[in-house]
């Protein structure tokens, strides 16, 4: 998943009674969740610190609570990362070189501008979300495949938050479409 995901992959021994190969797998797939969840923190701290316009302070809120919840999935995901034995990759230079998430825009202030851009960065994490509760699952680590359904719920969530500012125009705007095509 990660683009550059090639670090040594660190394994302590540990009492737990996953096969080694499963645990560093899933050490392996939760760094990359780790990087890609840091990375979108700081992309909503970036919305919440220069979101302008009418609807500056219900959005300045809104990305604050974000970040808060992803700063709860971080740790969630490191200490599970560690709890297996493995080492959690933190640093802000692992997060920029492994997330999967495209640079955010630094040229944006209004809030449509920022929720657009977030929802473009919450969708594909949503999914790379969904393909680690799949992994888990499949290597037999139910406990780690739990904590990603638990990350699912509230991304999704969070996604419908940032597409119900989006839908209303997007809808209004689907019956000129329609006429373009036909």
């Amino acid at each position: 998943m990660g683009k550059n995901n090639n670090h040594k992959q660190t394994l302590y021994p540990s009492r737990i009674d996953l096969p080694e190969n499963t645990r560093a797998k899933v050490v392996g797939l939760l760094n990359e969740t780790l990087a890609s969840t840091l990375d979108l923190k700081t992309q909503v701290k970036q919305a919440h610190w220069n979101v302008k316009g009418m609807d500056f302070y219900q959005l300045h809120e809104l990305f604050d609570e974000m970040a808060g919840e992803l700063e709860e999935f971080v740790d969630m995901v490191a200490e599970r990362a560690t709890a297996l034995g493995g080492l959690a990759k933190g640093t802000a230079r692992v997060a920029a070189q492994d997330s999967i998430l495209p640079e955010y825009p630094f040229d944006i202030l209004d809030g449509k501008s920022h929720v657009t851009a977030l929802a473009d960065r919450y969708a594909p994490y949503a999914k790379h979300i969904r393909e680690a509760i799949d992994k888990s699952d499949r290597w037999e680590d139910k406990d780690t495949a739990d904590l990603y359904t638990e990350i699912s719920r509230a991304i999704d969530k969070r996604l419908w938050f940032l597409e119900a500012h989006l839908q209303a125009a997007e809808v209004a705007a689907a019956p000129e479409k329609e006429k373009v095509k036909g």
